[in-house]
């Protein structure tokens, strides 16, 4: 028999997830999903960290992350449905902190203490594992007065080895992004622009010619490029949408040729890049992996939640207005800065407020999107302040100057597609300021420059 649910007051509890057996990352999501089927709304997520076991050592590395949830159950109540669903899951518990497909443990609910035989909150053994006080205080805002709390004793824990590294998971065939590794290579990501006007490649791809796009494709992958983004409508200030159709008979062929008709891209990872949630959930059907929205959701008011069934992962850019009105606003009083990173910190609880899971999101500081050349060179300059910036800390960062308006004007070269140069400088700024990806027109220069950077910076 279930206890009282206390007259159905909603009650906050913070749950830590757990998982080293299978497919750590999608049997943590499967948990999301069945707590949120259970009536425990899952308000919000920390990020993933890929973490050495404690106590047993003789074990797989787990993945460790915490989740902020909304219920009505009493403690006992919510214990027995969380145990529920971890045998559902296929959890057999056989040794005592052992290997588990699935562990989900209560660490805090509202600002009770409870003692039971069989549950005591907060939990007994928080304080003294950095694998879950290390996502727990990623909660600032949800902790209140005691984040600090939880953050000294984080800080006091001795630092384990190696240390956890964050963990963003992009699909079964292409490896994760670690943003907190110092070592990581940069991914560079391939431009293909199926448009006709875009700002410096207009009409160089044709979404028809599939002959030439299989060669464009595997050029790209020789050059170097892990992720192709692939765009049918220009963003570039002043562009003219061109509608929904339009961009769906451009893209969704293209993703689709690329997914049956060339080998070599089983392995790479396809963007889609869009601020339409119809075209978004289409090409994720064609083999998408990935979202890229210029808006962060802004612009269609489905694109959230649509980001959050599809359950990829997606970039939230950091724009102001639309492609023709962006121009006219790149007034940023208190700073760029800070206000860049507010206003994405803003996106980010929007996404999260929609179901689109922390350890999903990459995001991107717009580089040219409401922005002139001072501001853009900040960005570039101080990337590591906005990285570092409070809720903002943990997650991969992408960052695209390929051929931009400013690089030009520095350059004087007014061509685009002959900024190679100037691009080369924006790339190297960007790996040494710790972006994970970087958005190119010009991969095999590119991916010598990132190399090179990587060999530099990407150390300890």
């Amino acid at each position: 028999m279930p206890l009282v649910q206390d007259n159905q007051s909603i009650h906050r509890a913070f749950i830590a997830l757990g998982s080293n057996v299978g497919d750590r990352v999608e049997m943590i999501e499967k948990a999301c999903l069945e707590l949120d089927q259970a009536n425990i709304k899952v308000k919000r997520t920390s990020s993933l960290f890929e973490t050495t076991p404690m106590y047993m050592l003789e074990q797989g590395t787990f993945i460790n992350g915490v989740c902020e949830v909304e219920t009505t159950l009493a403690p006992l109540d919510l214990l027995n449905t969380l145990q529920s669903i971890e045998i559902a899951l296929g959890r057999k518990k056989l040794i005592e902190k052992g290997p588990r497909s699935i562990d989900l443990d209560i660490l805090l609910y509202d600002q009770e203490v409870f003692s039971h035989e069989r549950l005591n909150i907060p939990h007994n053994l928080m304080l003294e594992r950095d694998f879950v006080l290390r996502p727990l205080c990623q909660y600032v805002a949800q902790l209140g007065k005691d984040a600090q709390t939880y953050n000294t004793y984080l800080a006091a824990l001795p630092p384990p080895e190696p240390t956890p590294l964050s963990t963003t998971p992009i699909s079964p065939q292409f490896p994760p992004l670690h943003a907190t590794d110092p070592k990581r290579s940069t991914h560079v990501m391939a431009i293909l622009n199926l448009t006709p006007d875009s700002f410096s490649d207009g009409g160089a791809h044709s979404p028809i010619d599939f002959t030439q796009l299989s060669a464009t494709v595997r050029d790209f992958i020789a050059a170097g490029a892990t992720i192709i983004d692939i765009g049918g409508e220009s963003s570039r200030p002043g562009s003219t949408p061109v509608g929904a159709d339009e961009e769906l008979a451009r893209v969704i062929p293209a993703i689709q040729h690329i997914r049956t008709s060339i080998p070599e891209a089983a392995h790479v990872a396809i963007s889609i890049d869009t601020y339409r949630a119809r075209v978004a959930e289409a090409a994720c059907a064609a083999g998408a992996d990935i979202i890229n929205d210029i808006s962060a959701g802004l612009l269609d008011p489905d694109m959230l939640p649509t980001m959050a069934r599809t359950g990829k992962s997606v970039i939230l850019m950091h724009m102001r207005g639309s492609p023709q009105t962006m121009t006219s606003l790149h007034d940023y009083p208190a700073g760029v800065i800070p206000e860049v990173g507010a206003e994405l910190r803003a996106r980010l609880a929007a996404a999260e407020d929609a179901g689109i899971r922390r350890w999903r999101i990459i995001l991107d500081p717009g580089l040219g999107f409401a922005k002139h050349q001072p501001q853009d060179l900040e960005i570039l300059r101080d990337l590591p302040r906005l990285r570092a910036a409070d809720g903002l800390d943990g997650l991969p960062w992408l960052m695209g100057p390929s051929r931009k308006r400013f690089i030009g004007n520095l350059t004087g070269v007014k061509t685009p597609r002959e900024r190679v140069w100037g691009t080369a400088a924006t790339v190297t700024a960007s790996v040494a300021g710790g972006a994970d990806i970087v958005r190119v027109h010009d991969v095999h220069e590119m991916w010598q420059v990132a190399k090179v950077a990587d060999a530099i910076y990407r150390v300890d």
